[in-house]
């Protein structure tokens, strides 16, 4: 996704500096060029050879300095980037922006790059700073420009040893953030329910019926939708997998078991307009918990379980799905690959089924890849070839949505 693309990281004098050469190098293991602007402070916090050598350029730091490649780098460097991140943003650093103050490299590169070119914005500082009105309202006037988005400061334990809002978000957030920036906006307006990870489905206070799901197929799903401009609801079941969530664009709501899972969905349903179940969710389950964990007695081979039906989630809201909205599965099969998709596409009223197998190596459950075939309604079928999760997921969005 940033293959090719020029990113501007801009640095100033916070604590959180330190965090900022791990975003460059992610962001050129991803295959962008980076070039970096930073105040004089900034250097204060990580070294310019620091930032040449994750970089593989020199930093701009001195608006008069005699080796700067151009006279008017702080034109040059606008020109020239696809998009700008200032990570960390200081209070300091954000009241002259809003101002229009350009006094150093930093705020003088942004003065001329925030007019026409996405900038993000990484506020770092004390919490008690993050509170003030001044920055309040720097961050007010900010939020209006047209080209300026502001990833929110985190919360928890701050440079100072107290806790509290104003921790720079970690640099695979800020990744995220600079993707956002550059994608195309093709799901403004539209509301997207995703579900993803397995359920668990308990047997007794410590036991329960599950599967291998991670739910990262699923969260690559409602990232590459927010991206896009979408409203998301990610519906989550057990799972490991981050939700990256930048600007605040994906809704999430537990919901452990396939009961609770179930009820989810028939709450958001009406309000969106498409539909991704992605999520692993049991078939069966027991009739009842038991309320006190099973004791093996002395002596027993063998425990029977009876287990009943769960809800079918795709098959109830497919039943009550309006013009307006679509509605996406996926069979994960071992057998017989093609057949149950199609039926299964065909029984429970889908517009489209992402078929993959267990079969396949680098596929299903647990790995960061996946192959997949997509069966659309009308008799169409798509193979997208193995690779992450994260660029079958913008396979799939782009040959559904766009």
């Amino acid at each position: 996704m940033l293959e090719g693309k020029h990113i501007l990281v801009g640095i100033s004098g916070g604590i959180a500096a330190y965090k900022t050469p791990e975003l460059i190098r992610s962001l050129v293991k991803a295959g962008a060029e980076v070039r970096v602007a930073t105040t004089r402070n900034a250097l204060e916090f990580v070294t310019p050879l620091t930032l040449q050598t994750v970089s593989g350029h020199s930093v701009y730091s001195d608006v008069f300095a005699s080796v700067n490649a151009h006279a008017t780098e702080h034109i040059s460097l606008p020109e020239w980037c696809d998009a700008m991140i200032v990570a960390p943003a200081t209070a300091n650093v954000l009241a002259k922006m809003a101002a229009g103050i350009a006094d150093d490299a930093l705020t003088t590169t942004l003065c001329s790059c925030a007019a026409r070119k996405p900038v993000i914005l990484a506020p770092a500082m004390n919490d008690k700073m993050w509170e003030n009105p001044a920055v309040q309202q720097a961050i007010a006037t900010l939020r209006k420009w047209k080209n300026i988005r502001i990833v929110e400061p985190a919360e928890g334990l701050l440079a100072c040893g107290t806790s509290g809002k104003g921790r720079m978000p970690e640099p695979e957030e800020l990744h995220e953030a600079v993707e956002y920036a550059l994608t195309p906006q093709t799901m403004t307006g539209r509301h997207v329910l995703v579900t993803a990870g397995g359920t668990h489905e308990p047997i007794d206070p410590v036991r329960f019926i599950g599967n291998s799901s991670t739910g990262k197929m699923g969260v690559a799903l409602a990232q590459s939708c927010a991206r896009r401009g979408a409203e998301v609801t990610l519906i989550c079941g057990a799972m490991t997998a981050p939700i990256r969530n930048p600007f605040g664009a994906i809704r999430r709501v537990d919901a452990l078991s396939a009961q609770a899972m179930y009820e989810a969905c028939i709450a958001e349903w009406p309000k969106a307009d498409y539909g991704i179940l992605c999520a692993a969710v049991a078939d069966f389950t027991p009739g009842a918990c038991v309320p006190e964990k099973i004791k093996k007695q002395e002596g027993q081979t063998e425990l029977t379980l009876t287990l009943s039906t769960t809800p079918d989630i795709a098959r109830t809201i497919g039943e009550r799905k309006e013009p307006h909205q679509r509605l996406i599965g996926f069979a994960l099969e071992t057998h017989n690959e093609k057949e149950n998709a199609l039926r299964k596409m065909e029984r429970k009223h889908l517009d489209a089924i992402v078929l993959n197998s267990l079969r396949e190596e680098g596929a299903g459950f647990g790995v960061d890849t996946n192959r997949v075939t997509l069966f659309l309604a009308d008799g169409r079928s798509v193979e997208i070839p193995l690779q992450s999760k994260s660029a079958v997921a913008e396979a799939i969005i782009e040959e559904l949505f766009i």
